[in-house]
């Protein structure tokens, strides 16, 4: 049986601290209110299921002006049939207004998008610009309504749901309803800074009861080892599998976390991970990387697919982050994957990692390729000769010696190193050049 959907009132009350808020512009099919949610204040916007008006969109735009003035999160529940379209172009001039207040305010506070029931069109776009977006399990996003795209013969199992919403990298969470959707949503605006110039929050901690250990890496498991238990919250799950990203607290100070799998890295995987970066960019919040992976993907379809292009935006996304960045080499960091993703102001080699700029495999049979073509075993030769090439040129030593890292440690010590990085890093500043904007592949 269907759970019972939740009226306007009822989503702000489990939103907000206790369900107290005060209410902004009431009537219509938007309500605006303003409170205390995860012990931030912020802005909510909650529609009603009815049809939206050019009035009930200029509340909206309202709301972002007072809250780039404030310096309050955005919060907007999206649940609405469509647009009332007897307005006309009256409606599509507060639609264009709407986008571009959400463009002007984006990264000066943060703002998040809760889909609980219907949001198509125009209002998907909307959604989908925010930082983060959830979803509840039996709401509706789209551009086009799935039928109209099954009409046409183009029909996809799950079209407009959360799952597949996730997979296509659009809803950063999902939730079972509405209540649960709206309580994620607090938790993650008292976890991110109220603004872009706002001093990051410190939370309680506890310490995590996890060793990070390189034989049996996963990404989850080296990200859980490493920051306080139970803190961490990973985003877009269903999108980019091979790359964890999460925010987090380490030592009760928040940080955003990238963590790549030992797998080849795709073009999906690449792109989670510079959102997540510049997310992190936008608000000041330190980002934590973990570096193990082959590298990326070995494939002329994933190339054409987007994939070269998509790893020169994240090479591009790490290098132009101002925030403080850290980068924990826990496996293979070879060639271009360490220039993408160690690009960061401190970084700690674990013990037992490779590091160079290319395959062992690969370097021995360019360097020593006359000793090994007159061996009697050239693979066994090979192998042989890029282990020893390896613990001398590859290691986490040699990296501290050569300058391609800052700390050389045991596993056992990569938190507690990690802490004193980022406490280092707490006061950093940084100013990019006279521009513009850059122009980085997108």
């Amino acid at each position: 049986m269907a759970s019972k959907k939740l009226s306007k009132g009822e989503i702000l009350a489990a939103f907000f601290d206790e369900g107290v808020y005060t209410e902004l512009f009431a009537g219509g099919a938007v309500q605006a209110a303003y409170g205390c949610a995860g012990g931030q204040p912020v802005y909510a916007v909650c529609q009603s299921g009815a049809a939206v008006t050019a009035k009930d969109l200029n509340k909206n735009r309202k709301v972002l002006g007072m809250a780039a003035k404030t310096g309050n999160p955005v919060v907007t529940f999206y649940d609405s049939v469509g647009a009332k379209l007897e307005e006309g172009l009256d409606l599509l001039a507060a639609n264009a207004a709407l986008t571009a207040e959400i463009a002007r305010v984006s990264g000066v506070v943060p703002q998040i998008a809760v889909v609980t029931g219907v949001c198509g069109g125009t209002a998907a776009l909307a959604a989908a610009s925010a930082d983060l977006c959830i979803m509840a399990e039996d709401a509706q996003l789209f551009f086009t309504a799935p039928f109209t795209s099954a009409a046409g013969g183009d029909k996809l199992a799950g079209a407009g749901s959360a799952a597949f919403a996730a997979k296509a990298g659009v809803a950063a969470l999902t939730a079972k309803d509405g209540a649960e959707a709206a309580a994620l949503a607090a938790r993650v605006a008292g976890t991110l800074p109220g603004n872009n110039l706002a001093g990051p929050s410190v939370f309680e901690f506890e310490a995590p009861s996890a060793v990070l250990e390189l034989n049996s890496y996963s990404a989850p498991k080296a990200v859980e080892a490493l920051v306080d238990a139970g803190s961490a919250l990973e985003v877009y799950a269903g999108f980019g599998k091979k790359v964890y990203t999460a925010l987090a607290t380490v030592n009760g100070n928040i940080v955003g976390v990238v963590a790549t799998e030992p797998d080849g890295l795709c073009h999906n995987c690449v792109s989670k991970a510079a959102r997540m970066v510049r997310l992190c960019d936008a608000f000041s919040i330190p980002v934590v990387t973990l570096v193990n992976s082959e590298g990326f993907v070995k494939s002329a379809t994933d190339d054409q697919a987007g994939g070269i292009r998509e790893a020169a935006r994240l090479a591009g996304t790490y290098a132009d982050a101002t925030t403080a960045k850290v980068a924990v080499l826990a496996g293979k960091a070879v060639g271009p994957v360490y220039t993408a993703l160690a690009n960061a102001d401190v970084t700690i080699a674990v013990e037992g990692c490779t590091v160079a700029a290319l395959e062992p495999q690969a370097a021995v049979r360019v360097l020593y390729k006359d000793e090994l073509d007159a061996s009697d075993n050239i693979l066994a030769a090979t192998a042989a000769k890029a282990a020893q090439y390896a613990a001398a040129e590859c290691s986490a030593q040699a990296a501290l010696a050569a300058g391609a890292a800052d700390f050389a440690v045991a596993a056992a010590e990569v938190r507690a190193t990690l802490a004193a990085a980022l406490d280092m890093l707490a006061t950093k500043r940084a100013q990019r050049l006279p521009k513009k904007h850059g122009n980085l592949s997108l």
